[in-house]
C-alpha cells in the first residue's frame, strides 16, 4: 500500500487556467476536509458512535501519545481530530515516467519544491491530468492515497486530521501510516521525493515494530507479521524488476539501441515480472500444513490491481518509498537507535546538496539480500 504527502502547494508550473484550476481544487478540497473534522475527544463520547470506530479512535489517541513519547515525533494539533470523508481515498495521485526510463516526471510548487506526483481531490481530475500526460508519450498511473501531510504548516488551523480512508485498517498498518505522515513534519527536503518518502517509510517501519512489540496484542502482531511477509516478498520482486528494467534502459544510451529492440527487451522483462508474481500469488493462496493459506483472494486484490497496470510510472513511484529505506535504517542504528540524534543526522543530510545527500545515504546502504 502506497501513501504520500499529497497536498503539495497550491500552484502548478503549467500555464493559464490550469494554474488557477489546480490552485482552486487544492484549496477547496483541503478546506472542506478541515471544516468537516471534529475533535476525537468529542467523537468518542457520542452515544451513537459504532463501538468499532470508538475503539479505533481511542487506539489513535494512544498511538499519538506513543509517537511523541517513544518516537520523538511532533507534539502538535495533527491527528487529534477525525473526519468521515465518505469516499475511498483522501486524494488521487498522478505519476508519470518516460517509456524507457524510471525517472518520475516532476511538478514544482512554491512550498514543497519539485516532487514526483500531483494530488487531486477528485479522481476525475486526476485521470484527466493523466490523459494529458499520456498524450505526450509518457507512461502514467493514478492511485488513491489514504492520507497526506501538510508538513505541519496547517497546525495553526487544527492540523492534519485522521481520515475514514484508513481508520479501519489493521492495527499495525494503521499506526504505520500515522507514524509515516508525522515523520514528514520532522524533516522535509525540497525537490527530493526519494529522500522524503524513504525517510518517512523508515520511521514508519521502525516505529511500528516498536509499537507492536510493546503496545499490541499477539493477534495483532501475528496479523501484521503475515501481511509484512507478503509486502517484503512483493518489494523484493518489484525491486528486482526495477533493476532489470534500469539495466535495459541504460543500454539505450550506452549502445544506442533502436526502439524496437528496447521495446522487445522491456516486454520480456515485464512478462517475467507477471510470471514471477503469478508464482508468488499462487504460493500465498496455497493451503499450508494446517490447511489455511497465507492469504485470501481479498488480501491479494491490491497486489493484483498494481501488477495489472504496472509500468515505468508505478515502478518509479514505488522506488521513492523503498529505495533508500535501508540506508535510513542503517543511519538509525549508527546513531545508537536514539531518535533525536537520528533526526538531527537526517536534518544535516537534508541541508546538503541533493547529489551529496544521496551519495552519503548510498554509502550507508547495506548490500541487497540474495534473491
Amino acid at each position: 500500500m502506497l501513501c504520500s504527502t499529497a497536498l503539495s502547494g497550491c500552484a502548478s508550473t503549467t500555464g493559464g487556467a490550469s494554474v488557477l484550476g489546480y490552485y482552486w481544487q487544492s484549496v477547496r478540497g483541503h478546506v472542506q476536509l478541515m471544516q468537516a473534522a471534529e475533535p476525537i475527544d468529542e467523537w468518542v463520547t457520542r452515544p451513537d458512535i459504532a463501538p468499532a470506530l470508538r475503539e479505533r479512535l481511542q487506539l489513535a489517541q494512544r498511538a499519538r501519545t506513543f509517537a511523541i513519547s517513544e518516537l520523538g515525533l511532533p507534539d502538535n494539533a495533527s491527528y487529534r481530530r477525525y473526519v468521515d470523508l465518505k469516499r475511498p481515498a483522501a486524494v488521487w495521485n498522478v505519476v508519470a515516467a518516460p517509456p524507457y526510463a524510471l525517472t518520475l516526471h516532476t511538478w514544482c510548487f512554491p512550498v514543497t519544491g519539485c516532487i514526483g506526483y500531483r494530488g487531486y481531490f477528485a479522481e476525475a481530475d486526476a485521470r484527466a491530468e493523466a490523459a494529458e500526460l499520456a498524450a505526450q508519450g509518457l507512461e502514467v498511473d493514478v492511485y488513491g492515497v489514504p492520507a497526506y501531510s501538510t508538513l505541519g504548516y496547517m497546525n495553526w488551523a487544527g492540523g492534519d486530521p485522521l481520515l475514514s480512508t484508513f481508520i479501519g485498517w489493521p492495527e499495525g498498518d494503521f499506526v504505520r501510516l500515522l507514524f509515516h505522515e508525522l515523520a514528514h513534519q520532522v524533516v522535509y527536503a525540497k525537490n527530493d521525493t526519494l529522500f522524503n518518502e524513504s525517510f518517512a517509510t523508515a520511521v514508519e517501519r521502525i516505529g511500528s515494530a516498536r509499537w507492536l512489540a510493546t503496545q499490541s496484542t499477539p493477534a495483532a502482531r501475528d496479523a501484521f507479521a503475515t501481511s509484512e511477509a507478503r509486502r517484503s516478498a512483493f518489494r523484493a520482486l518489484t525491486r528486482a524488476t526495477r533493476t532489470r528494467l534500469a539495466a535495459i534502459y541504460e543500454q539505450k544510451e550506452a549502445l544506442t539501441l533502436e526502439e524496437q529492440a528496447l521495446a522487445a527487451m522491456k516486454k520480456e522483462a515485464m512478462q517475467a515480472f507477471h510470471a514471477e508474481y503469478a508464482a508468488l500469488r499462487a504460493q500465498w493462496l496455497q493451503p499450508q500444513g494446517g490447511g489455511m493459506p497465507l492469504a485470501t483472494t481479498a488480501q491479494v486484490a491490491g497486489y493484483d490491481r498494481w501488477v495489472a497496470k504496472a509500468n515505468n510510472a508505478s515502478f518509479a513511484a514505488q522506488a521513492a518509498y523503498d529505495e533508500l529505506v535501508p540506508a535510513f535504517q542503517a543511519l538509525f542504528e549508527r546513531e545508537g537507535r536514539d531518535w533525536p540524534r537520528f533526526y538531527d543526522a537526517v536534518r544535516q543530510l537534508a541541508r546538503q546538496p541533493l547529489a551529496q545527500r544521496h551519495a552519503a545515504l548510498r554509502a550507508l546502504q547495506p548490500p541487497p539480500e540474495p534473491q
